[in-house]
């Protein structure tokens, strides 16, 4: 296609060729098993749906109909699915596994759970989580959701989940930027702080979770009696583009309106354009700008307001 890199494309292919030979995916029987790929997959997704039509299961999988209809009518014979009329429409012909069909699949999809796992488990638990990670970034810029029901939830921090945040903080800004230690032992700071002695009524710390995995968080901490200030904004790089920086913001003032507070005020570096931009579109205020060597060299310091 124009305008895409040939080194990209040629990278792209690469990944597929590695990663189906990793797999088995180019055997004839996949997991030692009479079965296609393709035919393995059918009988997973009949596995695991409720009551799915042929047309369903050919556009979803992006089969040719007809195609899907010899796998089918082959699943049949050998007496491992049934078609019978929806209790809803019975003009609608579902298809479901027999019991003949579960008792075959089962030690199949075992096998294949039993597989990855030995693959995650040769790789040490930062590693599963940055390959796991990948993976999903990989799955959500090609095939972004079909429908509007969100898959982010932001809740409070739970016992542990503080570390992460320091974790975080300290690993991703010193890829990113170049900061160092002294800005990882303020976040530390600041953690400990709030776990010692925050007020649950007008201090909170919120993380985001995406399909499970904690993609980021903010807190808002006491700064006066009318003030509060918001700190530790971050959201990982696999999930940017997805709003959570701006819900995790909307979250913060929200609930900094419910405490009683009139003004929200927080403390930033030029350099972080994505966050500046998303205080902008809330309705933060620069109002002020310092040199601070906080983080080591001396760098630009920006302080925001908002008026609730």
């Amino acid at each position: 296609m124009p305008g895409v890199p040939a080194g990209q494309v040629a990278a792209v292919r690469e990944f597929n060729r590695f990663y189906t030979r990793r797999i088995g995916a180019l055997n004839e029987g996949l997991l030692h098993s009479p079965f296609s790929l393709t035919e393995m997959r059918v009988l997973y997704e009949l596995a695991h749906r409720e009551t799915p039509t042929a047309g369903e299961l050919a556009a979803d999988l992006g089969l040719d109909a007809g195609y899907l209809s010899r796998i089918l009518k082959t699943f049949g014979a050998q007496g491992l699915i049934a078609r019978t009329s929806s209790a809803e429409d019975g003009r609608r012909r579902v298809l479901t596994l027999t019991e003949k069909g579960r008792k075959t699949f089962a030690p199949f999809d075992r096998a294949s759970s039993d597989e990855v796992s030995a693959m995650l488990g040769a790789l040490g638990s930062a590693q599963r989580r940055r390959l796991v990670e990948a993976m999903r970034t990989i799955e959500r810029l090609l095939a972004p959701p079909k429908t509007a029901g969100p898959r982010l939830v932001l809740r409070e921090a739970r016992a542990g989940e503080l570390g992460w945040i320091v974790h975080r903080h300290g690993a991703l800004y010193a890829s990113e930027y170049g900061w160092g230690d002294k800005f990882e032992g303020l976040v530390a700071e600041v953690a400990a702080d709030f776990l010692s002695a925050h007020d649950p009524k007008r201090e909170r710390c919120w993380v985001a979770v995406l399909d499970g995995e904690i993609v980021g968080s903010i807190m808002l901490v006491k700064k006066s009696a009318r003030v509060a200030k918001l700190r530790l904004l971050l959201v990982e790089p696999s999930a940017r583009g997805f709003g959570v920086g701006r819900r995790l913001v909307d979250e913060c003032v929200a609930f900094a309106r419910s405490a009683g507070y009139a003004k929200v005020t927080l403390w930033t570096n030029p350099e972080l354009h994505a966050a500046r931009a998303i205080y902008e579109k809330t309705g933060f205020r620069l109002v002020r700008t310092e040199t601070t060597s906080v983080f080591g060299d001396p760098q630009a310091a920006q302080t925001w307001d908002l008026f609730l």
